[in-house]
């Protein structure tokens, strides 16, 4: 079995985790690692390959080639804006033997707009900030006491903490809209907010609490298979550097509640603020997400999970448990090649 890992950047440990897998299901096979340049996680892998960049035309048939000349089982995305252009080719690559373990276009788009996650959400029922699309209607609810200040100021179509700013008033919720709007049109955001120029930047209310992150697993069929929590410690540039698994049933019972929601295969990256005993989806990503190391420290292996399912195989039920209390934390080391 091959597989190959897009957008790998630094995702190094993935690599390490994806070469474990093939050997603990007993699969011979190579672990690729493929990104615009050189990489990281480049360095790991069995084998290396640089891509046109993601919204180049030659993109999708450069990707098929490859996955039709290494026979490539599992193509796995680890990129927000990777998953949308993948996702729409997932047919194309199936019919030459390559599944892309990710969602549907319409699950990627709820996790990708903001404004449609959002939505989506507060459809089914499951608490998360309010939001709007422009600094008129946010500071109108203001206005009206449906929103204290401050207000959060953030890309429709973000990642990380990319032009993610705080305001404390009208006049600074309006200075701020203008400028992330500039920001987006200098960064490679500017690709998925051409989509609604005129809504591209999304304010929120500010919920404070304690900072948690969900990782919700399916199946390669969409079922829901577990969920693991954790409590977040430290945070870098908008990703997990420390965590602790907790057990929450309750934030279980959510994890089922999105997987039907979504119905993607593999990893649901959640970010979760509990607030006065409730807790609040503030994003979701249906990737491998910053966090999900720290759910792999505590025994849940997805990427054993997803070879065996791959393989017509059922895991060991203990790969899809997390203990609780396990406390990780990240380091920084130097590759040297």
């Amino acid at each position: 079995m091959n597989i190959l890992l897009t957008s790998a950047g630094r995702r190094t440990y993935l690599v390490d985790y994806f070469k474990e897998a093939l050997k603990m299901a007993g699969q011979g096979g190579l672990v690729h690692a493929a990104n615009s340049q050189e990489s990281p996680a480049f360095f790991n892998a069995d084998r290396q390959v640089v891509t046109p960049l993601i919204y180049d035309q030659g993109y999708i048939p450069f990707l098929l080639d490859y996955c039709r000349k290494w026979h490539i089982d599992l193509l796995i995305p680890l990129f927000d804006i990777d998953l949308p252009v993948l996702s729409a080719s997932r047919e194309a690559f199936a019919r030459q033997g390559t599944m892309v373990v990710t969602a549907e276009p319409a699950a990627i788009e709820i996790c990708n707009d903001k404004w449609k996650t959002f939505r989506a959400l507060k459809a089914r029922g499951i608490l998360t900030p309010k939001s709007w699309l422009s600094a008129e209607d946010a500071v109108r609810a203001a206005e009206e006491g449906e929103v204290s200040y401050p207000l959060i100021l953030k890309p429709r179509w973000g990642m990380g903490s990319l032009s993610v700013y705080q305001a404390d008033n009208k006049e600074e919720a309006e200075v701020l809209e203008r400028k992330i709007r500039k920001e987006i049109r200098e960064s490679y955001m500017k690709y998925e907010a051409a989509k609604d120029w005129e809504a591209c930047v999304i304010l929120q209310e500010k919920i404070s609490g304690r900072e948690l992150g969900v990782d919700v697993v399916n199946d390669l069929k969409g079922n829901f298979r577990t969920a693991a929590a954790k409590v977040k410690s430290n945070m870098r540039a908008g990703e997990t550097d420390g965590a602790m698994t907790v057990s929450e049933p309750r934030l279980t019972e959510l994890g089922m509640a999105l997987s039907g929601l979504l119905r993607h295969k593999g990893n649901l990256d959640v970010d979760v603020l509990e607030s006065g005993g409730e807790y609040y989806v503030l994003e979701m990503n249906a990737r491998f997400g910053g966090g999900y190391p720290f759910s792999h420290a505590a025994g849940l292996n997805l990427p054993y999970a997803l070879v065996m399912w791959a393989s017509g195989r059922e895991p060991e039920e203990k790969f899809l448990q997390a203990r609780t209390g396990v406390r990780g934390q990240k380091d920084i080391r130097i590759l040297v090649y």
